[in-house]
């Protein structure tokens, strides 16, 4: 397995970059949201994307790439925007979702019941989901359904989130649980006990190469080799905790569609062996489901980096 090493900067990505550089046109954007109301802060979306869309090469460039693998033709520019603004939506939308105005939404759910199931009965799952459409929309069913949620990462990306949330949103509550300290499984497996739902992002690789903490597998995503890392997983099998897939999808205006779906259930005792082949399936379907989700709803991948940088030559070492 090949270790992250300077791929690992890539992979913090264009949002992470941005939002780590602009925390001021966060608070405006904020000031805005609240002052002005949601119908009219959305005015100011093609603005936003049109300046990000011209003083962006590198993401516009990348944004592209993905385009023509997930919709199979050469995207034009008016695709390439779109996918700029979509983007500009959620982020937008953040403000709101994470001051609990849900009544500003509409959303449906499918497959909800692999998560309400195990709540129902007190137990905690693992929610892994990606950097498609709005990860914060989990709490309009939180909210709804009684849920509690807290996203698990390492401790450099919850600095950057709670900074980034200092900005948008000052008094909201996000619970975050960082992986690195010495108390973090205690801590998670606490949460997870007592019914909770932890949170992860599984389509970036981890920093780091420690293989008892997470792999990095080439498999195919869009007709081409990418690396996704196998850590989520092997946290779930270590916890044995069931997983689950979710995601929130942009559909335009203020609807959201929320996708649900049990990954694995490590929750019965298997051997060495055996767990690691079910952390290899899980990851499968992981990435199974992350591309037809990508393919229904193509403009709502926030990856603007080169997902596939040096996956074909890890794949193909003789060439």
């Amino acid at each position: 397995m090949k270790s992250e090493g300077s791929s690992g900067a890539t992979a913090a990505g264009w949002a992470g970059q941005r939002e780590r550089s602009n925390l001021p046109a966060l608070r405006v954007m904020r000031w805005i949201a609240v002052a002005a109301g949601r119908r009219a802060a959305r005015l100011m979306l093609h603005p936003i994307a049109i300046y990000f869309f011209l003083a962006s090469s590198a993401p516009r460039r990348h944004s592209r790439a993905y385009l023509e693998r997930v919709l199979g033709r050469k995207p034009g520019w008016r695709d390439v925007y779109r996918h700029f603004h979509t983007f500009c939506a959620t982020v937008l939308d953040r403000v709101y979702l994470l001051r609990e105005q849900f009544d500003e939404f509409q959303f449906e759910a499918s497959g909800i019941g692999a998560i309400l199931e195990p709540f129902a009965r007190g137990e905690g799952v693992l929610a892994c989901g990606a950097h498609l459409g709005s990860f914060e929309a989990l709490r309009m069913v939180g909210h709804d359904k009684g849920l509690r949620v807290a996203m698990i990462m390492y401790e450099d990306n919850a600095r950057l989130i709670n900074d980034t949330l200092a900005a948008i949103a000052p008094n909201a509550k996000l619970h975050t649980i960082a992986l690195g300290r010495l108390d973090a499984m205690l801590v998670l497996r606490r949460w997870l006990d007592e019914g909770g739902v932890g949170g992860m992002l599984a389509d970036r690789t981890l920093p780091g190469n420690n293989p008892q903490r997470s792999k990095t597998v080439v498999l195919p995503f869009l007709g081409a080799p990418a690396r996704f890392a196998d850590g989520p997983f092997r946290l779930a099998a270590l916890l044995r905790r069931r997983v689950v897939f979710m995601a929130g999808l942009y559909r335009g205006g203020n609807r959201y569609d929320l996708r649900f779906g049990e990954l694995a259930d490590f929750s019965t005792a298997a051997s060495a062996e055996e767990r690691d082949a079910a952390i290899g399936a899980a990851l499968q379907r992981y990435v199974t489901t992350l591309e037809e989700l990508c393919r229904a709803a193509p403009y709502n991948w926030f990856n603007f980096f080169d997902f596939w940088a040096d996956a074909d030559a890890e794949a193909n070492p003789r060439a």
